[in-house]
């Protein structure tokens, strides 16, 4: 089942008649995508095939106010899915076709369909149509979740440290907000989250992406393991392991996470065109670690001119082992590389890092110059106050 996602249904106001549309057929997707007009319906999802029957309850806990399916490519598949859809959920269900067929419209209606709608689409047609789907709609529709914030962590260079960042923020985030917050490794096909962490893992973010299209919460339970600060991991695989995945099973991971938890950090490594793109609409904040060298500056550089700077992402840099007494390169320059001022500044203590990484302990349940600023990070990030305990004192290397 391939879909394009544009909002989540729980984003839009309760007013708003949520819309998903599905179609193999682009061209027709988009001839009624155009015939929907004014603020009170949004196609809120488009689905490139058709889902198997095995999917419905999956797209029924999205809970749309309107399913319109298109009959043409496969019409009895297409009036499987009316059946399944409507005797599923109280979405209602049109249907189109290019075609005025009074014998497919019976079935049509047999099925459950509401509608009937035939091309050319007609604006004041499915206007019509749409108004009295907003009639049928139930007066107490539950309430929908909201989904969890979404928090990407991508490194400008293979060293940067994301790993590390992200490993340790998550678990401050989790101990800062006490609120559920799990860490996705997918820095792919090695990663070392569980590493950092100091937890065994069973299982891993390769057996949710090879099983994908049976995902859901109670199967990406099973895979998560716990850290003792009650920080909830899916790790990469332990042994190296090829995986060939798509923007599809990393949007469903994703999606399925953020219905469970309040916070879904996710190491996305340094391979940014495999794994962090899909993610870009929905993260939060996307945290681009670096350093201060000419390569990583560079990388950096190229990033966010060519490719943040296209995206509607919420982007803040985090400049990893930061020694402003050595840099070799003035801050007005990396300011000047990294076409903006830096957020973060996390300083250089290798003897700290050494440590951690030597007796399996997470710099962030120690105190260090390190942990205090990931610290400020994961408060920030939960909408919590700057830390005005004393030994903020190097506070100088915080948000800028």
């Amino acid at each position: 089942m391939s879909t394009t996602s544009s909002k989540h249904p729980g984003a839009l106001g309760d007013d708003v008649l949520t819309i998903a549309l599905i179609s193999p057929e682009a061209h027709r997707r988009d001839a009624v995508a155009r015939a929907i007009t004014g603020p009170q319906a949004r196609v809120t999802r488009e689905f490139s095939s058709y889902p198997d029957l095995d999917d419905v309850p999956r797209l029924l806990e999205e809970d749309y106010d309107v399913v319109i399916i298109d009959l043409d490519s496969n019409p009895e598949h297409a009036l499987d899915l009316v059946e399944s859809i409507c005797s599923g959920g109280p979405s209602t269900v049109m249907v189109c076709s290019a075609k005025a067929d009074s014998e497919m419209l019976v079935r049509c209606m047999r099925a459950g369909a509401r509608e009937y709608l035939a091309q050319p689409f007609a604006q004041s047609t499915i206007a019509e149509a749409l108004v009295r789907a907003a009639v049928r709609r139930p007066a107490n529709r539950p309430t929908k979740k909201v989904a969890g914030k979404l928090l990407l962590f991508v490194g400008a260079k293979g060293g940067s440290g994301v790993t590390t960042i992200a490993s340790n923020f998550a678990l401050s985030l989790a101990q800062e907000s006490g609120k559920n917050t799990v860490l996705i490794d997918l820095a792919l096909p090695l990663g070392d989250a569980a590493l950092d962490l100091g937890i065994n893992t069973q299982y891993s973010t390769a057996n949710a992406l090879h099983n994908f299209e049976r995902l859901d919460a109670n199967f990406l339970s099973t895979l998560l393991a716990k850290h003792s600060s009650g920080l909830y991991v899916l790790a990469a695989p332990d042994q190296y392991t090829p995986i060939q995945t798509s923007d599809e099973a990393i949007a469903r991971l994703v999606a399925v996470a953020r219905q469970g938890f309040d916070y879904v950090v996710v190491d996305a490594g340094s391979r940014l065109g495999i794994t962090a793109k899909s993610l870009f609409e929905e993260a939060a904040i996307v945290y681009l670690v670096t350093q201060v060298s000419i390569p990583e500056l560079r990388n950096s550089n190229r990033l966010i001119t060519e490719f943040f700077r296209a995206s509607n992402a919420n982007l803040e840099i985090v400049l990893n082992r930061f020694t402003p007494r050595s840099l070799g390169i003035d801050e007005e320059h990396v300011t000047k590389a990294l076409t903006r001022p830096a957020q973060w500044k996390v300083p250089g203590d290798y003897v700290a890092a050494r440590r951690a990484q030597n007796t399996a302990t997470p710099l962030a349940l120690e105190d260090s110059p390190i942990s205090r600023v990931v610290r400020q990070m994961a408060r920030t990030a939960c909408g919590l106050p700057a830390n005005t305990d004393k030994k903020s004192r190097f506070s100088l290397f915080g948000k800028g």
